[in-house]
């Protein structure tokens, strides 16, 4: 696996490991719908919530929340729209996004953005 990808990795785990304990539930990782990949789907106060998650080594090229784009965003949708149908879900969903940057010393910040967006039309 290319050292990028082991990096991915370890930022998903500590996502994951952060929202379990802070209470939510783990429905699924990695849930492929087509070409759209969720990194995490929770549960939690009755929501779905489809989580992003972005590890970076470094901020010279801005916060990893900021790469999120709009594309990245109309994916999650269409695969959360997907997993809502599969899983007749009737509830409320929300689109989260965890942010994680390691500094050189391997020292990382972990940031939950709840509501991060919401689909658009």
């Amino acid at each position: 696996m290319a050292q990028h990808n082991l990096f991915g990795k370890q930022g998903e785990q500590l996502a994951k490991d952060f929202l379990e304990k802070s209470g939510y539930e783990i429905l699924d990782e990695n849930w492929i719908s087509g070409k759209s990949e969720i990194d995490l789907i929770v549960f939690k106060d009755r929501k779905i919530i489809f989580v992003e998650v972005k590890t970076r080594s470094g901020n010279f090229f801005g916060q990893p929340e900021e790469f999120v784009n709009s594309a990245k965003q109309k994916h999650m949708v269409i695969a959360a729209e997907e997993y809502i149908h599969l899983m007749s879900h009737q509830g409320e969903i929300r689109f989260d996004i965890v942010s994680i940057l390691f500094d050189r010393s391997g020292n990382h910040t972990l940031k939950h953005i709840e509501d991060a967006f919401w689909p658009a039309g």
